[in-house]
């Protein structure tokens, strides 16, 4: 049975809406599986609600961690999160969520007996292999190389050696558990440079702030001390990435769009998007007169194309690419073939639908080139994949009758996308 169309709104005019975010899934994740390894019970505050961020609550409620929601308003959830030993026998859905299939098997690798993990069908196909045969050098005991593989522990640490070229969060999965290790852990990476490096800095950022002792100062290694995961309150930054669709409705409607508490300082890869914008035509600024955390970005309706290397932030690709199929100039988006690794071959898939719609994109060997070419009606499918949907809606802004299979699958990260998407074009 076929995923429903979605027909995505087309703009009458300029935007001119300020669109509260919720909280980062990025955050979320890493904020309650700490919370859950922690040496006290703590809070998590304005924590995501999605289906990523509900699937890790309950991989930690299955290893033996309560969380139990204290307020929930459009801001996000609290979550009080009270450790508990981590417990074996416990089946592990991981959904489609790369940070559940990533960062929660070295913690299952301490319970007291084996852990099962599965998750959806294109989640099998996902890149496992390094952070797995890190574990099991490191003594851990696996039965497969991807989902699903059941895993058993004990744990006790060292060192190790991987390729973290295909995803950061090899990095950042055994990161987060190593200070419980008995000898701590040193992760060396060996291979082509690694992506998205500023989720590992988000992910050491954290870990500092909870007390514990990480030295990156060298390239492609890290090491953590064992010790102590500090409990602590822990309130969620807005998901700067779920930003860029709307961002990118200002350019192309020529309209203004403002994002209220845009982080001074972040981690987050989104925070590339003032750049990117500024690049292709944006004005992109803080409001006068506003809140020093509001993030004003107004566009003229005319995109210029860009050549961008996107290593770093490769999430931000859709909404680029989208932006690029409207462009009046050439596009070339360098520096992410690591997405072929993503919820789908992102590449491969926002060619596919772009040049359904009559454009002109072409796969490279590390990215795509974008040419303008005028585009039409039709169905963009969203392989599943929250950011090839919210692409989708971002090219209809401007062509009549786009319509986009599955929008539902923005549940992921941004549930109440439509409604949001609705309110921003209905403003006054």
């Amino acid at each position: 049975m076929s995923a429903p169309l979605w027909p995505a709104p087309t703009a009458t005019g300029p935007v001119a809406a300020t669109v509260p975010l919720p909280g980062s899934k990025s955050v979320t994740n890493r904020a309650l599986l700490l919370a859950a390894l922690a040496d006290g019970p703590g809070v998590v505050r304005q924590a995501l609600r999605s289906r990523d961020a509900d699937l890790m609550v309950s991989a930690l409620r299955a290893l033996g961690a309560t969380l139990v929601p204290t307020r929930e308003s459009a801001a996000g959830v609290d979550w009080e999160v009270t450790p508990g030993p981590i417990r074996g026998g416990a089946s592990i859905d991981a959904g489609l969520a790369g940070t559940v299939m990533r960062f929660v098997p070295p913690m299952a690798a301490l319970a007291d007996g084996p852990v099962f993990f599965d998750g959806d069908p294109h989640a099998r196909k996902r890149p496992m292999g390094p952070i797995l045969d890190a574990l099991r050098s490191l003594g851990a005991r696996i039965d497969n190389d991807a989902l699903p593989f059941t895993i058993t522990g004990p744990l006790a640490g060292g060192e190790v050696t991987l390729d973290a070229s295909g995803s950061s969060q090899f990095v950042s999965g055994l990161l987060l558990t190593a200070a419980r290790f008995e000898k701590g852990i040193t992760i060396r990476h060996v291979g082509p440079p690694v992506p998205s490096q500023p989720h590992i800095e988000m992910t050491i950022e954290m870990l500092r702030a909870a007390g514990v002792t990480v030295d990156d100062s060298e390239r492609d290694l890290w090491r953590v001390e064992p010790g102590p995961i500090a409990a602590r309150d822990l309130t969620v930054e807005p998901d700067l990435s779920n930003a860029a669709p709307f961002l990118a409705a200002a350019l192309v409607t020529g309209g203004t769009v403002t994002i209220p508490g845009w982080p001074v300082h972040t981690t987050q890869a989104g925070d590339a998007l003032r750049g990117l914008l500024t690049t292709m035509g944006a004005t992109v600024g803080r409001p006068p007169g506003g809140t020093t955390t509001d993030l004003v970005v107004s566009g003229t309706g005319e995109i210029t194309g860009i050549d961008a290397d996107l290593h770093e932030v490769g999430e931000l690709t859709p909404a680029i690419a989208a932006l690029a199929a409207l462009a009046t100039t050439p596009s070339r988006i360098r520096g992410v073939s690591h997405l072929r690794g993503h919820e789908t071959d992102r590449l491969a898939a926002l060619a596919t639908e772009i040049n359904r719609l009559g454009g002109d994109a072409e796969e490279t060997e590390d990215g795509l080139l974008i040419r303008p070419r005028p585009l039409h009606a039709g169905t963009f499918h969203s392989y599943d994949d929250h950011r090839m949907a919210t692409a989708g809606a971002v090219i209809g802004l401007a062509v009549p009758g786009v319509e986009v299979e599955n929008i539902a699958t923005t549940a992921k990260t941004l549930p109440e996308f439509v409604q949001m998407w609705t309110a921003m074009l209905d403003t006054p």
